[in-house]
């Protein structure tokens, strides 16, 4: 796939991200994903009016400890008439382990007053 279709985020598992079991909160990393697929969107769109439609099934697989480096990587699948289809893998960047696969997060455009509008784009051939 194109690099100009993914997007890839680092991020640093401190003492404030974890839960109780000592990993990665689960609700942490669903927040930063949500705002990286936002600012992907955002950037794709051009439109600062986008909002989140629908997250699929979310499969956690398995559990950053403190210190670990994640990689989020949010990736274009579909370009829709008012909306942009991604789906998100998250692994561990330096072991490579998968820690999470979602396969679709929609996110549609918006007017000014806040309904649904075309924008036009379109995914790039290949």
């Amino acid at each position: 796939m194109e690099q100009s279709l993914a997007l890839k985020t680092l991020k640093w598992v401190k003492p404030e991200d974890l839960n109780p079991n000592h990993s990665l909160f689960g609700g942490r990393l669903l927040q930063w994903i949500d705002e990286e697929a936002a600012l992907y969107a955002l950037t794709q769109l051009e439109n600062k009016h986008i909002v989140t439609k629908y997250i699929s099934e979310i499969n956690f697989i398995s559990a950053p400890k403190q210190g670990d480096i994640i990689e989020i990587a949010i990736i274009a699948i579909n370009f829709g008439h008012t909306s942009l289809t991604m789906r998100c893998e998250v692994s561990n960047k330096l072991t490579q382990q998968m820690i999470l696969t979602i396969d679709k997060l929609v996110f549609v455009n918006l007017n000014a007053q806040g309904i649904p509008t075309a924008h036009g784009k379109q995914m790039p051939t290949q």
